[in-house]
Parts: structure tokens; sequence; C-alpha cells
């Protein structure tokens, strides 16, 4: 399995790096399989660095904020108009409503067209499916809107993806056992941060320690934040490895 850091900016793209979009591939029936986990703002243009958006088997957007899934907006065009055809319809997992909520965004009429080119799943907490080669199950994180953490298996291997989440002790059974954890860190202690809404770099780490998680990623760093001051908060609190990710790095598992 290996994952891809196509976008990593938090809230919204900064000069360096578009929004969060993680490229998840393994081999699967003699080919590449690719799942996207979210496809938000300024994500579709670097994707295409790595592979032909034709190419998406399937998408996981853990909830429905433009950091996480407004450039499937563009995608929809790619899918609709591309000039070789469209191809069949593409599966996209996602919080009910999804359908509307990104048609709208689109600006589609009745009925709805965002169906046209993908095929939504609603996820649930506790949600568990067979996606490719890939086992996914979903859990409900504490943010403003409807979110989900995802945990991938493949082949013995464990990728978990927080999404966007505050401190929750449920989200560490979840953790539990990964070998990598993809985690927010959007806050830094220093500041007053509203609750319920993301992770500081000392959260993150409590939450890798207290799942006993020996890799962590650090993702969702919005522009305006210090990183070093994310990475100073989180060695308070975790000792294993971790890296604050870039746009373009890649990990296997």
């Amino acid at each position: 399995m290996r994952l891809t850091i196509v976008g990593c900016s938090g809230s919204f793209p900064g000069p360096d790096s578009a929004a969060s979009c993680y490229l998840v591939e393994a081999p699967f029936e003699g080919r590449t399989f690719r799942l996207l986990l979210d496809l938000g703002s300024g994500a579709l243009g670097p994707l295409q660095d790595y592979i032909d958006l034709r190419d998406i088997d399937a998408i996981n957007l853990s909830h429905l904020h433009p950091d996480h899934c407004f450039d499937m907006s563009g995608l929809y065009v790619v899918r609709k108009y591309h000039p070789q055809g469209r191809p069949p319809r593409l599966p996209v997992y996602a919080p009910a409503g999804a359908d509307w909520r990104l048609s709208d965004a689109y600006g589609t009429t009745a009925p709805n067209g965002m169906t046209l080119p993908f095929e939504f799943h609603a996820l649930s907490d506790g949600f568990e499916t067979k996606i490719g080669p890939f086992t996914m199950r979903t859990y409900r994180t504490p943010h403003p809107v409807e979110a989900y953490a995802t945990r991938i298996e493949h082949d013995g291997s464990v990728l978990v993806y927080s999404g966007d989440t505050g401190p929750d002790a449920g989200l560490v059974e979840f953790a539990r056992g990964a070998d990598l954890l993809l985690c927010e860190a959007s806050f830094v202690e220093s500041a007053e941060n509203p609750p319920d809404l993301h992770l500081t770099g000392a959260d993150a780490g409590r939450l890798a320690t207290d799942a006993q998680i020996d890799h962590l990623l650090l993702t969702h760093i919005p522009p305006w934040t210090d990183r070093d001051e994310v990475e100073a908060d989180l060695r308070t609190s975790y000792a294993g490895a971790y890296r604050l990710v870039q746009p373009g790095d890649v990990v296997e598992l």
C-alpha cells in the first residue's frame, strides 16, 4: 500500500500546497487500484502530476467542508465531458447528502447532475465496506459538520486518516494497531482554540501515543500556522517516528 500526499494545507490552499488530498494505491487484479482520500480546494491540479484523472477508482470524502471536497466540481467536468468519452460512474463514499451539496456547489440542475458521473454511498459511524483491494471502516469524529476518520486495511497493513476532528477518546481505539496514522494538527497549544474543531500537535501526539502508533504523519496545518510550533507541541506528547508532511511525500506500507 502506497500513500502519496497530494495536498496537505489546512482549511484552504496555501502558496505551497493544495488543500487535503491523499492518494492510496495498491495492487489489484493485475493493475494498480487508486483510492482518493478527500479532494479539497486546489488539489485537482497537482493530482495530475501523479495519475490520469480518469484512472481514479474510488473516492472517500471525510466531510463536506470545501477544503476536503470542493475540487469534485472540476472532476465532474473531467468525468462528464472528456473528449475520449465518459467513463463508468465513479464510486464516492461521503456523508449523506453529498450528492446534492456538491451539485449545488457546481451549479448542476435537476435532476441531480452530480449523479451522472458519480455513484454516491452514504457514510455512517461504523460503516465498513470493501473497495477494490482495501477494507475501509469509518468513525464519526467531533467536528461542526458530519465528519469521519477512515481506517484502511490491505494485506496486513493499516492506515488511519483522522480527517478533521477535535480530541476524542474513541478515536484512540479506532486508530489502535495502525501502521501509520495520518493525523490533522491545525492548532497550536499557545492559542485559545475552540472546542470540537481541530487538534494541536500535542493532541495528535497524545492520540498516537495512546493508540500505540509507531509512525505518525501530521497534516492539515494552515498556511498561517507556524509549523515549528506544531512540531514542538508534538514532541511534548509523542516519542515515535513522525513527519510533518509536504506535497509529494510518499510512504510505503
